[in-house]
């Protein structure tokens, strides 16, 4: 079994000062090639204490490798609700709701109460669990009262919580036909992310042209 100075070591040699500049670009501060990290998580196979005490370190790539090698069914409540806040991240952030709260038995009780909480990054992570629900498992959510909140706040929320309501806003018109033509027109009205930057060949946030484009490729399938 690695010990943590072992493991921190090893993150050290991985660092890379040119992906660390890419990464800051992003609000990332890493500098770990995200191949090598999974490699190196590979190896290490899952090991639940010494992820925790990877994440005490509060270092960006220690976080990131914790999340490969922790088992998500093993913190309590309270443990991930303060690992969200220390998240720091957007990446730490984004891996921490996606590859661990989601799979917990405390997901659904978190999204509820994230989604409420005054501070907009912790309330985005509750919007991510939403959205994910929207797609897989929408039984008992209400999706008119997801559209009313989007409506009424996404406009003037700060960046993560927008991005996170454009993307639920996206994820229902996309998946639940009777409410598309509704998702649609609040994006238009509230112009989101109309004018994003997007790269050649990918599809833009922009609620309404992201919706029709998604549909479009299912229609295709």
């Amino acid at each position: 079994m690695a010990t943590v100075g072992e493991v921190m070591a090893e993150l050290a040699t991985l660092d890379d000062p040119r992906i660390r500049d890419v990464n800051a670009r992003h609000g990332d501060d890493h500098g770990v090639n995200l191949g090598r990290l999974r490699a190196l998580a590979k190896r290490l196979k899952t090991q639940q204490d010494l992820a925790r005490e990877l994440w005490q370190t509060d270092d960006t790539a220690a976080k990131l490798l914790a999340i490969l090698i922790c088992r998500p069914k093993a913190f309590e409540r309270a443990e991930l609700d303060a690992m969200l806040r220390r998240a720091r991240t957007p990446k730490v952030h984004d891996w921490l709701v996606s590859n661990v709260v989601r799979k917990s038995p405390h997901a659904e009780e978190l999204r509820r109460a994230w989604s409420a909480d005054p501070d907009p990054v912790v309330a985005s992570a509750g919007w991510a669990l939403t959205t994910d629900r929207v797609a897989r498992e929408p039984e008992g959510l209400d999706l008119a009262g997801l559209l009313d909140a989007i409506e009424a706040e996404m406009k003037g929320a700060p960046d993560r919580l927008q991005w996170a309501m454009n993307h639920c806003l996206a994820q229902i018109g996309i998946e639940h036909p009777g409410h598309r033509a509704r998702a649609i027109g609040i994006g238009e009205r509230l112009e989101v992310l109309k004018d994003y930057p997007t790269p050649p060949n990918c599809t833009s946030p922009y609620a309404p042209t992201w919706i029709s484009e998604m549909v479009r490729r299912q229609g295709d399938r």
